[in-house]
């Protein structure tokens, strides 16, 4: 599945092209950060401010609610973006094409090494609950592609939209901590506890299934961002894709057909 051989060539390109960055997915990143800037801002110096749910709307400030919504762009999107740049890493410009792997493999371990230390530490000053959230998701994902990616393209975009798709249907099944499995539909599905009693509470913020399923398609879609393709053909299909998946969007949500049921939704706590 090539989109190389059945999509027209950028003719155009110069070595001058070739060394230079992506704008437009460096200024994606960067509106993506200052995203998570603000609710990060916001929830660090209003963390003891109580709030419900964010997306009850009648018990949430306006200002609380746009931010909350906003930030729901950031995860996936660093996630998607961290897919596509193992792509571009494995297809550099005018070089030949590298093994991903090792590269995927070993930052992974660092980001679920620094969620664990750093990234904790700097939002609480202790270590009575370790809270595996965003950073290790992306590491976990990480880790997860540098296996996948040696699959052929059209199994890690079809594994990809199985797994964004229908991870929801997964929701019926739960497991009790006594139980065996537990541990793993933690990890990869249900947010929980992992430790409750010692001196070190875990706590899985962000289930990795949904994350692998994400930075499978942004690898996949790396091919759109070839040195070889035409801007405009890009341009083009990024659009027929961003505007069909905002359709989904609305629909499947916009009438509560699929996805988090608004009439079983419940936020865990600890």
């Amino acid at each position: 599945m090539s989109i190389q051989a059945t999509t027209p060539l950028n003719t155009n390109v110069n070595s001058k092209t070739i060394k230079s960055r992506l704008a437009s997915i460096d200024v994606m990143r960067g509106i993506i950060i200052l995203i998570m800037l603000i609710d990060h801002v916001r929830e660090r110096f209003y963390y003891h401010h109580p709030v419900t749910d964010p997306m009850t709307i009648a018990d949430t400030e306006p200002a609380l609610f746009f931010t909350r919504t906003l930030a729901h762009l950031c995860a996936p999107l660093f996630v998607f973006l961290t897919g596509l740049s193992a792509w571009l890493y494995a297809n550099p410009a005018s070089k030949p094409k590298r093994d991903p792997s090792e590269f995927l493999l070993k930052r992974g371990f660092v980001l679920i090494l620094l969620e664990m230390t750093l990234v904790n530490f700097s939002w609480f000053g202790s270590y009575q609950t370790l809270y595996l959230q965003v950073i290790w998701a992306i590491g976990l994902s990480m880790i997860a592609l540098s296996v996948l990616c040696r699959l052929p393209r059209v199994w890690t975009i079809t594994l990809g939209l199985i797994i964004v798709a229908g991870h929801n249907l997964l929701t019926p099944i739960t497991f009790s901590p006594q139980e065996f499995g537990f541990s793993f539909w933690t990890i990869f599905h249900d947010a929980n506890f992992l430790i409750t009693e010692g001196p070190l509470r875990v706590k899985v913020s962000y289930p990795v299934l949904p994350w692998i399923g994400v930075i499978l398609l942004g690898y996949s879609l790396g091919p759109l961002f070839s040195r070889d393709l035409c801007s405009k053909f890009r341009k083009v299909q990024l659009l027929k894709l961003g505007f069909s998946s905002l359709f989904a969007l609305i629909v499947l949500r916009g009438f509560n057909i699929y996805g988090e049921n608004a009439s079983g939704f419940q936020v865990k706590t600890g």
